[in-house]
């Protein structure tokens, strides 16, 4: 694996600390309206993108997943106005604002969604790994899904025909404990997802999934051993979101004090305070960095809110397309 250097320490900080406060930019504006519909956020399961983005190689690796889906292009390298003004429905956004937030899509940067329906992307990430598998290109697909996703028959599928043509996936779970409100100890009679992977005789295991360092070793084992041939592995990542399911959950199934007792090993605090106690980096510099992201992340605003809003004619240009059908002109 790459070295866990001072300056892969910096930078999980500082794409962190992005990530955490574009969520939290992401509320507000949902409170003012000016997002519509759903909106779920990814505060506390940073360390679980930050591991996995270091373990990959972005030039042919590939990323899928569920509706928590902002942060991640931005990570892959999504320009972030972009993906804010999805979210805001507008034109400049990376599906040309017809997306909004469950839908976000960059296949220049390798990721694909953003899928709505719940578990509707594991079997499309396996095919995905497929057509990597059948051309050759030496890609990995990271395919993840939520604790509820589990529990989809689709899952099964997925998994027994990735071990069949050994494909160059790895399934991960993001498991932040209560699905859309319900815990893992309500929705089966075990509560270690990551052993489904036995029935299949996948390689499978549980990772800290708080703690970006394990899950980039566990990242990367999985990812070389896809790349070598050997087929898939299934990670279960056992992480905590601070925020409910989406921003109209009432949390009714929690206590404040649970919440409060994760945030002591929040992933953004474990890393700062190892910069802090290897002196990677000064007072002065760190909030240097704190006043960059909240720049970007204002940034990102401005250009969301300035940008037009799609023109009507759009939805007819996106919908069907034949050669020898004239009437519905396509312009993009």
């Amino acid at each position: 694996m790459k070295e866990v250097t001072k300056e892969v320490y910096l930078k999980w900080y500082e794409d962190m600390l992005l990530w955490r406060k574009f969520e939290d930019k992401l509320a507000a504006l949902y409170i003012q309206q000016k997002i519509r519909g759903f909106l779920h956020l990814y505060n506390g399961q940073e360390a679980v993108l930050a591991g996995a983005l270091h373990a990959m190689d972005l030039s042919k690796d590939k990323m899928i997943t569920a509706y928590r889906n902002h942060v991640q292009p931005i990570g892959m390298g999504t320009d972030p106005r972009r993906v804010m003004a999805e979210l805001l429905g507008k034109a400049t956004g990376t599906s040309k604002g017809m997306g909004g937030s469950m839908h976000i899509f960059s296949k220049e940067h390798g990721f694909y969604g953003g899928h709505g329906i719940v578990g509707a992307q594991i079997p499309v990430g396996a095919g995905i790994a497929f057509g990597d598998k059948y051309n050759n290109t030496g890609g990995v697909t990271l395919t993840y899904f939520g604790d509820g996703a589990a529990r989809q028959g689709s899952l099964h599928e997925a998994f027994n025909m990735a071990m069949l043509w050994k494909l160059p996936v790895v399934f991960i779970v993001e498991n932040n404990g209560y699905a859309m409100g319900t815990s893992v100890e309500r929705t089966a009679n075990h509560t270690d997802i990551w052993k489904l992977g036995l029935g299949y005789e996948m390689p499978c295991g549980p990772v800290d999934g708080m703690n970006p360092v394990k899950v980039a070793e566990a990242m990367h084992e999985a990812i070389e051993r896809a790349r070598r041939g050997d087929g898939p592995t299934f990670l279960e990542m056992k992480t905590y979101r601070y925020r409910g399911h989406s921003m109209s959950d009432a949390q009714l199934y929690r206590s404040k004090e649970e919440v409060e007792e994760y945030k002591k090993i929040d992933p953004i605090t474990q890393v700062l305070d190892i910069i802090k106690d290897k002196k990677y980096a000064t007072e002065t510099e760190i909030e240097a960095i704190d006043e960059r992201v909240k720049e970007l992340v204002q940034e990102c605003v401005d250009f969301a809110e300035s940008s037009p809003y799609p023109e009507l004619e759009q939805l007819y240009d996106v919908v069907y397309a034949q050669e020898d059908y004239p009437f519905t002109p396509h312009k993009l």
